[in-house]
């Protein structure tokens, strides 16, 4: 069940079930971007230079990891995992499935595996999600599995 989710519409802990689902909106990536971005926070060759990158593990031009990290989760943000009170992560495991390259468009979708409510602290709960960001060819670049804090409307 994808869900539609309205731009001001946030779903608390109760409001979340297992399989649940969620699509973000789109983010495209440009080169110029995509340098600036590991200039300032990753300035290794393979994102920085055409030339370089070409006799890298890469081959060609990628965007730094932490980069696409990043725009998922703006994505997520966004409307891509709607959770009341934002989203604050409590530990993750990330993968790169593949590089993201200059002229890919991202877009995040998001599974709710487990609800799990607080015994300790009645207004809140984990929930434990996997968010996979796809290219536009419907290619897994990157999969975080993590667990976020979930809050009821009510303590209860």
């Amino acid at each position: 069940m994808n869900q539609i989710v309205e731009a001001c519409q946030r779903f608390y802990l109760e409001d979340l079930q297992v399989g649940q689902r969620f699509t973000s909106d789109c983010c495209h990536m440009n080169e110029d971007r995509i340098k600036a971005f590991a200039a300032e926070f990753d300035p290794q060759p393979f994102h920085l230079d055409h030339a370089a990158s070409r006799t890298t593990v890469f081959g060609g031009l990628a965007a730094s990891g932490w980069h696409t990290a990043a725009v998922a989760m703006r994505l997520l943000v966004t409307g891509g995992l709607p959770l009341a009170h934002g989203i604050i992560g409590l530990g993750c495991e990330l993968e790169w499935a593949k590089p993201t390259r200059p002229g890919d468009t991202l877009r995040v979708e998001t599974e709710v595996l487990e609800v799990l409510p607080s015994r300790s602290k009645p207004n809140q709960g984990v929930v434990r999600v996997r968010s996979t960001t796809f290219n536009q060819d419907g290619e897994s670049v990157q999969v975080f599995k993590g667990k976020v804090l979930g809050f009821r409307r009510q303590a209860t």
